[in-house]
């Protein structure tokens, strides 16, 4: 069956790494500059400023492709604009075919201005229930951390204090290097007190040890990236892949790796698309998901990807139908609602395009 973009774009999807403030439509964010007086945007001119940021992203280092984070967490610093970005978001990827999605922000990031922990989540809570109520996609929160930061504990807080209210789980973010998920313990370990879920954004720019820490002290459910698990995969003479103890560990317990394939190349983790290790990590059982990271940076789409896989390694629906599956899953979701949305819209969805063909 000929993969166009179009059967792709049909296909329901599901996306368990995206970050909020790495996805706002260009236009947005100029029209929010000049609606609250921010200064310092590269261009206004909406063609300019998308260009600007994928060149800004793709320059094969995690910590300049944080650096285009300034302008669009400069624009989200009052309850209005997160409302806004948080309702587009949810409109452009149901567009895009996602019947779930994790969305993932760090709300102390829009403090700037004077909000709280807790105005910022409310804001975006409502601007994600409103683009549910018109669309029918389901979004969960995941409120994170910034990792070079010291108050991961507040806002592993109010991640709790929102449970009931569309939050479904905690993560931490940022520079990777120097700054061991370890150093976010306490807030790892009321988690897990509290009987909440979260994921460690690991394995990304830095490689085995972060992975290691994530799962063995700090508990993670999920593995934000976790690309460079490979790093513990190695082959005889034959050929044969040979996995080490850590490799292994992740495989046996099923832990997923949310893959983000094209932010991987930008960040430098990995050469190209055709180089990268998801297809041997599903060929080897991983549980493997895949994700867009930053749709406005890495100029993606989970549609995108999934072209960009199909070119690479020729996977086909049925492929994909396995890696949505898989996400959902790995969601966290409640578990009744996560079968009801494999069962009733995802399974259905993937049928049906595949009978066409």
């Amino acid at each position: 069956m000929d993969l166009d973009l179009e059967i792709l774009r049909q296909t329901p999807k599901v996306v368990l790494h995206d970050h909020l403030d790495g996805g706002l439509r260009p236009s947005t964010v100029i029209e929010l500059a000049d609606q609250y007086g921010y200064q310092g945007l590269p261009s206004t001119d909406v063609a300019e400023l998308a260009q600007w940021f994928h060149l800004g992203a793709d320059r094969r280092d995690l910590g300049l492709y944080l650096e285009t984070f300034e302008h669009t967490v400069g624009v989200m610093q009052t309850a209005e604009a997160c409302q806004r970005v948080a309702y587009e978001c949810g409109q452009d990827l149901a567009a895009d075919g996602v019947v779930y999605a994790e969305i993932r922000y760090a709300p102390s990031l829009m403090t700037a201005e004077g909000l709280s922990l807790d105005e910022v989540i409310e804001a975006t809570t409502a601007g994600f229930e409103q683009a549910s109520a018109e669309s029918g996609i389901v979004i969960g929160t995941l409120v994170t951390a910034m990792r070079t930061s010291q108050d991961s504990l507040a806002v592993a807080e109010a991640a709790v204090r929102h449970r009931d209210q569309g939050v479904v789980g905690f993560d931490i973010a940022g520079r990777e290097a120097g700054y061991p998920p370890t150093l976010h313990l306490e807030a790892f370990q009321y988690l897990q007190r509290e009987n909440f879920h979260f994921t460690i954004h690991a394995g990304e720019a830095f490689g085995l040890a972060s992975i290691w820490e994530a799962v063995q002290f700090c508990g993670a459910e999920r593995l934000g990236h976790g690309v460079r698990i490979v790093d513990d995969i190695t082959f005889d003479r034959d050929g044969q892949p040979q996995l080490g103890r850590l490799a292994n560990f992740v495989r046996n317990r099923r832990i997923p790796l949310e893959l983000c394939p094209t932010s991987n190349v930008h960040t430098g983790a990995v050469e190209s698309i055709a180089h990268h290790p998801i297809g041997l990590l599903r060929s080897l059982g991983f549980r493997v998901t895949l994700n867009t990271d930053n749709r406005l940076m890495s100029d993606v789409s989970m549609t995108s990807e999934m072209v960009a896989l199909h070119e690479s390694f020729d996977w086909g629906l049925p492929d994909f139908r396995w890696l949505t599956i898989n996400a959902m899953k790995s969601a966290f979701l409640p578990f009744d609602q996560r079968l009801d949305l494999i069962d009733e819209v995802i399974k259905p969805g993937y049928d049906a395009l595949i009978n066409q063909g």
